[in-house]
């Protein structure tokens, strides 16, 4: 039998959210990524032309629209709805070598973040101490002493002023990174160790002042770090916090063993909203505007600002364009095997529930541009979805141990993780395979860090050491 080729084929182009750009149009079969771009450029008039990804049904289009559509045996009866999705204008390169292994530490590391610029490198330890590294040199900056037990978990403000750490006795200490030095004693009031710490968004308050922590003993807690006190206590979890976020709308999202979600306002510390659905403990939280929560005013430019003011409207201009029309979504991962997708803000229940891993899951984490969730379990896979429906993407399998921790690279193109098995695996996202294999560290591997700047990644586990890799 033979069929005709038809020429055209009507498309429509929507953003990830479903908002449509312009009317459907004719276009020809023979257009690819390629074409589109031009096309996509000129309907929204952008002076520079900036790269976009082509989608179909969840599926990148790589080839030209009648490949395609041969071999998806696709009606060309129908509209066909194209999503377009920007791509970064930047470029980063897959780290390859370890160019560094450092000791100092004398127990495992535990927690490993770069500052939001990239510039700078913070450690915590179950040696009790936290550790500013000179990321030009190499080489230890800095030791911070003064907490009486582990360092379970560290957290920079994004305008890069301050460092704080949180400890397995309950305190929490803040640190100027330019000394070293504590700035003020101990923030006392938790009365179990700590489970997280975040602060608020440096658009919605500069220079940063606030943060929360969150406890096994049931509570978080916002401080203040001028004041140098808790200001607020959010109590109402009947279990323990596991993760905390204060999110880009100024509401703070607590997940806990209590099987819950809980929303709270951050003037008076109200409950908003519960967000009920997990069977099991909540063990990870992700919020999609996170990457540019955390690095506020600072990109891959490198630019500095010189007062806080100015960083807070850059860093509202840049977290209003990432989260673009649609509302900030989360997504919860859980010891029942399962992740939820929310609307926070629209709805009290969940958009999806994504299901695929046989074990817990670990960490989740949305990518830069908030186009995809990563996923890290004990089943030793990672599993990639989409960010904006919570549909399945690929499974990375690759890991013979339980993936602790997950990062992305800033332009959203590559994942990294860490895992028991002691190695680093950063996989590509769009072949949706393993680009580089990084043994090296001689045991578990608790934390991993991707630099904002996507220059360096940086990794600590059970072997004391702090590895530093490059591209």
């Amino acid at each position: 039998m033979e069929v005709e080729t038809v020429n055209n084929v009507m498309c429509q182009f929507t953003d990830r959210e479903g908002t449509a750009l312009g009317a459907p149009l004719y276009l020809p079969q023979n257009a690819g990524p390629q074409q589109l771009q031009q096309i996509v450029n000129k309907l929204l008039n952008n002076d520079e032309k900036l790269p976009y990804a082509f989608y179909i049904s969840d599926q990148e289009l790589l080839v030209p629209l009648e490949t395609y559509l041969q071999k998806n045996k696709v009606s060309v009866e129908k509209v066909l709805p194209i999503v377009y999705q920007p791509q970064a204008v930047f470029r980063i390169r897959p780290v390859n070598r370890c160019s560094a292994t450092i000791a100092g530490h004398t127990e495992a590391v535990l927690s490993v973040a770069f500052s939001p610029d990239g510039r700078h490198l913070a450690s915590g330890s179950g040696d009790t101490t936290v550790r500013l590294w000179d990321l030009n040199t190499q080489t230890p900056m800095f030791t911070c002493t003064g907490h009486k037990n582990w360092v379970l978990c560290i957290a920079w403000s994004p305008d890069g002023k301050h460092l704080v750490s949180g400890s397995k006795a309950g305190e929490l200490q803040c640190w100027d990174p330019q000394t070293g030095k504590p700035s003020g004693n101990p923030l006392m009031g938790h009365k179990k160790w700590i489970t997280g710490i975040s602060w608020e968004p440096v658009h919605l308050n500069a220079p940063c002042r606030r943060f929360v922590s969150s406890s096994k003993d049931g509570d978080a807690r916002i401080w203040d770090v001028s004041l140098r006190k808790c200001v607020i206590c959010l109590t109402g979890h009947t279990l323990a916090i596991t993760c905390v976020k204060w999110g880009g709308d100024g509401v703070i999202y607590t997940g806990s063993q209590d099987c819950t979600i809980k929303v709270w306002e951050t003037s008076q510390g109200k409950l908003i909203r519960e967000l009920k659905g997990h069977g099991h403990w909540v063990n990870s939280l992700a919020l999609s505007t996170e990457y540019v929560l955390r690095t506020g005013a600072f990109d891959h430019t490198g630019k500095t600002y010189a007062s806080p003011e100015e960083m807070k409207k850059v860093a509202l201009e840049r977290y209003n364009k990432m989260k673009g029309s649609g509302p900030e979504r989360l997504v919860s991962g859980s010891d029942d095997f399962t992740m939820f997708l929310w609307e926070p803000a629209v709805s009290k229940h969940p958009k999806t529930r994504m299901t695929g891993h046989q074990q817990l899951v670990n960490h989740v984490y949305f990518s830069p541009d908030g186009q995809w969730v990563a996923s890290a379990s004990f089943d030793r896979s990672v599993k990639l979805w989409n960010g904006v429906t919570g549909k399945f993407v690929a499974a990375f399998r690759g890991h013979v141990g339980p993936v602790y921790q997950i990062s992305w690279s800033a332009d959203s193109r590559l994942l990294l993780s860490g895992s028991k098995d002691s190695t680093l695996k950063v996989w590509d996202i769009r072949t949706q395979k393993l680009k580089q294999d990084l043994p090296g560290h001689a045991d578990e591997v608790y934390a991993v860090d991707w630099s904002p700047d996507g220059e360096k990644v940086a990794s600590g586990g059970k072997d004391r050491v702090l590895k530093l890799w490059m591209g």
